[in-house]
């Protein structure tokens, strides 16, 4: 299936993040009601105590929100989206079909959390590192803002890896979820190249959709507030909110769906490098954290966070097994792969 039928086929999921997100703003406006009808008992004083007292409350209403309900849809879409593009079939009951996937790979939302957050920070680690290289130019006039605006767009490109490294835990569905996800970083990690070529050929119309939402929105709340004569600073605040819901329900789950089918086209196929899990614990304190939670039951795996990889050429290493980092096969000694010849 191609990008753009896995997202027209579940665009359930687009309108139950739209729901999600309209759900914070109607919240917001009847609270700011509310809280300004108390306001004005005290004069002036009491209506500018009432507005951060709303902003409080809002940003807690969206945060409940977002940030549980809506990191579960994101996970039932992300479920739903590794099935389609790794068979090319979509179940009937897409919404019962992803809350049973969720619940078997992840048992409870707290280790979905868990996972999540510990892809995302290592994800973003990695980025970091990688965007180290531009340090070097800072003292040349003007390479500074250039490098920090291609930064900005690999950010964005690459905004939705993490999602593909969970993606790829339901596609390895019978490995344990902690072991999947951090395969899958690893597998990000071997691809970046390739995925950042991909993600970037939609991050402009991306950057344009958001602008466009947004000043959609700004019209709209605008023109009504002036011409009741009411706040412009909560139209502004309402506009936005309404900007990122939509933002979030739908150009966001464009995207998600057009670099997961890059990711899980070439996740099945990677060999991996396992000396690069050594590497990247070195780089990543979160993907440490990843590793280090994971079984470490098959050899190569576990030879990954041992040092048998990188062990160097004295006598008593000989004596140790060795483990090929193109495969992951353990040999006896010597300097080449039994197995595929690859050098150790």
């Amino acid at each position: 299936m191609t990008a753009k039928q896995i997202y027209t086929k579940t665009m359930l999921f687009g309108w139950m993040k739209l729901f999600l997100g309209l759900a914070t703003v109607i919240i917001s406006a009847i609270l700011f009601g509310f809280l300004m009808l108390i306001g004005a008992i005290f004069g002036e004083n009491g209506l500018a105590i009432m507005f951060i007292i709303w902003l409080s409350a809002t940003g807690i209403v969206r945060f409940v929100i977002m940030h549980y309900f809506g990191y579960m849809v994101k996970a039932g879409h992300i479920a739903i989206i590794s099935q389609a593009v790794t068979t090319g079939q979509l179940p009937e009951n897409q919404f019962e079909a992803a809350k049973q996937m969720v619940t078997a790979r992840f048992a409870t939302s707290n280790v979905y959390f868990a996972i999540d957050k510990l892809v995302g920070g290592a994800v973003k680690q990695l980025q970091n590192a990688l965007g180290k290289i531009g340090g070097m130019f800072d003292a040349v006039p003007g390479v500074g803002t250039i490098v920090s605006i291609g930064q900005m767009f690999i950010g964005i490109s690459l905004g939705y890896i993490d999602e593909c490294c969970l993606g790829y835990t339901f596609y390895k569905k019978d490995e344990n979820a902690y072991k999947s996800a951090a395969d899958g970083v690893v597998i990000y990690a071997q691809n970046w190249k390739t995925l950042l070529k991909s993600a970037a050929k939609t991050t402009l119309v991306v950057i344009l959709a958001v602008i466009l939402v947004t000043a959609a929105c700004f019209l709209l709340f605008g023109g009504l507030f002036r011409l009741f004569n009411w706040n412009m600073l909560v139209a502004f605040l309402l506009a936005l909110f309404t900007a990122i819901a939509i933002k979030y329900a739908f150009i966001d789950s464009w995207i998600l769906t057009k670099t997961m089918v890059s990711y899980m086209e070439v996740a099945p196929s990677t060999q991996i490098t396992f000396d690069l899990y050594d590497k990247l614990c070195k780089l990543s304190s979160k993907f440490k954290s990843l590793f280090e939670k994971a079984p470490k039951q098959q050899p190569a795996y576990a030879a990954a966070g041992s040092g048998y990889v990188t062990l160097t050429d004295t006598a008593e290493n000989e004596k140790k097994p060795k483990y090929c980092p193109s495969c992951g096969a353990v040999n006896d000694g010597g300097k080449f792969c039994a197995k595929c010849g690859g050098q150790l």
